[in-house]
């Protein structure tokens, strides 16, 4: 057993209360703890927060889940510990049949393994059921219309781990697909698409759930047509994902999201890519080159091309920016995600019985230590 001593926690019901954490790989007694555990001695500008979930992450330190190997998904996993992150999505991009179902495998191979890091909870296939004029960085020519049959193919080879589809419900077939990812419990997102609220109306009632980078590769607000970006404030069906980094999304329009959705709708992701955990240069996105400096990532065209962002830089964001608490921001990170891919019953808040998942940050949103299913995945 471990033990969190007199550290201030975020514990769920209650806020930041100054308690004892007891924890193997489940969250075993919170309150006054005595007897023999291994004590976690902790600062006194720590604070324990519920390990952050990230459904949106194509890669980290080097490695992209298009590698489709065991050995990117691994780093990938270590390198997003170092930021408070005990759970993601792998998230695919538009390619080619071949190289999706190759990611697919990977990840069927890599859970049926023991890994350290960050656990890898699914899949999060973004494309390649998207709009080709909204694609963002995704390349044009694997752009393709939204099939039910190709969807299952994947998800089989994936060993049925995807959890949450990024389509654009303008294009033909689009709805029949939601509405099958419903029946199958897995989130369809709305997301480079150039839907009209019409669109996303319909898009609801067939069971979307989630609107992807809010913001990003959709269409803009207009005062005769809303679009995606207006739809996805409007109706609170939709779960926000939001890239906190200040460059994919501006400072106004991140506090414009936070003000007009309910918090609970609001999920901060990292959309990362392989240059992440990296030094700036020279990178890589779908065989594309991508260019990194000072914490923007971009194709040679200029084309936002994924982030660079970190969890624990998020969520000071929200709070330098947004004007949040630092426990309403960790919710977006949290709580938030996990009720969106319905694992809030296992992760996403500090309460007994749940996973010993843990994120501990200093007053500066250092992480001094990523706690995942009780193991301490990453220490300063």
């Amino acid at each position: 057993m471990k033990c969190f001593k007199n550290a201030l926690c975020y514990v769920e019901g209650k806020g930041l209360v100054k308690t004892d954490i007891l924890f193997d790989e489940k969250i075993e007694k919170i309150g006054a703890v005595s007897g023999d555990a291994q004590l976690i001695e902790l600062p006194e500008n720590a604070v324990v927060l519920p390990g952050f979930i990230d459904e949106h992450i194509h890669g980290a330190g080097g490695a992209d889940a298009m590698d489709a190997s065991e050995e990117a998904l691994l780093t990938i996993a270590s390198t997003v510990a170092a930021e408070g992150t005990t759970a993601f999505l792998a998230t695919t991009m538009t390619q080619s049949r071949e190289n999706i179902l190759s990611a697919m495998n990977a990840v069927k191979e890599y859970r049926n393994g023991g890994h350290d890091g960050a656990r890898l909870i699914g899949i999060h296939l973004e494309g390649p059921f998207i709009a080709a004029a909204h694609k963002g960085a995704q390349p044009l020519e694997y752009v393709a219309k939204p099939d039910i049959e190709v969807f299952d193919e994947y998800n089989a080879a994936s060993g049925y781990a995807i959890k949450m589809v990024t389509l654009a419900p303008e294009e033909e077939g689009a709805c029949k697909l939601i509405a099958h990812l419903k029946d199958k419990g897995i989130v369809a997102s709305i997301g480079h698409t150039g839907a009209k609220c019409a669109d996303i109306e319909k898009a609801i009632a067939s069971g979307a759930g989630s609107v992807t980078h809010t913001y990003n590769a959709q269409s803009a607000l207009h005062h005769r047509e809303i679009g995606t970006v207006g739809s996805a404030m409007l109706f609170d069906e939709l779960s926000c994902e939001l890239i906190a980094d200040t460059i994919h999304v501006s400072v106004p329009a991140i506090k414009l999201l936070a003000k007009c959705k309910p918090l609970e709708k609001l999920v901060l992701i990292t959309d990362a890519m392989r240059a992440k955990g990296i030094a700036d240069g020279e990178s890589e996105l779908g065989g594309q080159k991508v260019f990194v400096k000072n914490g923007e990532a971009r194709l040679a065209d200029g084309t936002l091309a994924g982030s660079v962002l970190r969890m624990n830089k998020a969520l000071e964001n929200m709070v330098k920016h947004a004007g949040m608490s630092i426990t309403q921001a960790c919710d977006l990170a949290t709580i938030n995600p996990a009720r969106v891919l319905g694992i809030d019953n296992e992760a996403g808040s500090i309460r007994e019985g749940k996973r010993a998942d843990f994120a501990v940050l200093d007053d500066k949103f250092n992480v001094l230590y990523t706690v995942c299913g009780g193991k301490i995945i990453y220490k300063a």
